[in-house]
Parts: structure tokens; C-alpha cells; sequence
């Protein structure tokens, strides 16, 4: 089982069994990873975060390195970049001089900061490009009708989804009649 630290035999240490995760812990902090990931975010981000929240007790980073298995510098990365956005927060409790992380734990909270710092962005420059693609299609003036109307159905789609996203960031509610109604019209 590639990544999965569990370990099938008891250990003759007791403390370093204490180290390794159980069997059920690591398919799902291996299973958000690999969501992450896919995401296009690094992997180890997401095993992080599903560690700390799974745990629900906020972990110091020597903690996560000797859970995970990771490097003292790969965790410093990987708490820096999950602290910028906004989905572990850094604490400190009484009496100890660590630093803890505990992991975000409203879900929409986290989807909706990644989608305004990041798919929105996307999404706001390809329209952008399609805008110009169109300004520029007009401008050559020889651009066939039918090149037109699919760049226009093009930048509708990019406009919808834009809009959509907007509408999800104010509500929670992710409204995609728009976007698919670009799809239903006139076929061309």
C-alpha cells in the first residue's frame, strides 16, 4: 500500500509504534491527499490538513513530521502555505511554548477562500482573453459568422461561470443554470 504508514506488525518499541498512524487514519489522510493533489495543490498538503482534522486537537509541527513522516523543513513549507490559506490556524496554549496548528474546520469557509483566491482569478482572466479574442475577431473583420458565434457562446460560457462563482462566494449556493443554458441554445 504505497504512502500508507500503518504499520501490519506490532513493533518491539513501543514508542515507535505510538509514531505510525493506524490502517484507517492513513487511507484518509491518504485519500485527501491524493484529492488535494489532483486539485493541483501539493499532496502532502492535504494529508496534512486530514491529519490535523481528523485528530481535532491542534499538533505541534515535530508532531506531524514524526505522523507523516515528513521532513522538519517540508512541514515548515507545508504549515507556511496552509496557514496562507486560511485552512489550519496557528495556536498557542497556555503554558506551551510551541506553536500548535489545528485545522480549519468550517468546510464552505475553506472551499469558498480557494475559489476567490483561486478559480476565480482563472476564470477572470480567461474571460478576460476571450474579450480580447473577440475585440481582436472584430477588429480582422474577415472572421466567418459561425467562428464568431462559437467565440461569443465561448465568452458567454466564461461570463456564466464567472457570474456562478460570484453568486457561490455571496451565497454558498453554486447556481450553474447559466453556464448550461450557454450549451442549450442554438446549436453552432
Amino acid at each position: 500500500m504505497k504512502g500508507y504508514l500503518w504499520n501490519k506488525t506490532a513493533s518491539a518499541d513501543p514508542d515507535a509504534e505510538a509514531e505510525r498512524l493506524e490502517q484507517w487514519e492513513a487511507v484518509a489522510v491518504d485519500a485527501v491527499g491524493n484529492v488535494i493533489e489532483f486539485w493541483g495543490f501539493k499532496r502532502n498538503q492535504g494529508r496534512v490538513w486530514a491529519l490535523l482534522y481528523l485528530r481535532d486537537a491542534a499538533l505541534t509541527a515535530a508532531e506531524i513530521e514524526t505522523d507523516l513522516e515528513l521532513s522538519k523543513g517540508g512541514v515548515s513549507m507545508l504549515l507556511r502555505d496552509l496557514e496562507r490559506w486560511g485552512v489550519i490556524l496557528r495556536v498557542r496554549t497556555p503554558g506551551d511554548a510551541s506553536w500548535r496548528y489545528r485545522a480549519e474546520t468550517d468546510l464552505m469557509k475553506m472551499a469558498r477562500r480557494v475559489i476567490e483566491e483561486r478559480e476565480f482569478a482563472f476564470i477572470a482572466r480567461i474571460r478576460a482573453d476571450l474579450v480580447e479574442a473577440k475585440r481582436l475577431a472584430e477588429q480582422a473583420g474577415k472572421v466567418p459568422r459561425d467562428r464568431l458565434a462559437r467565440l461569443n457562446k465561448m465568452a458567454s460560457l466564461a461570463e456564466q461561470t464567472e457570474r456562478a462563482l460570484k453568486m457561490f462566494l455571496k451565497t454558498s449556493r453554486l447556481d450553474v443554470a447559466g453556464m448550461f443554458g450557454v450549451f442549450k441554445s442554438s446549436q453552432g
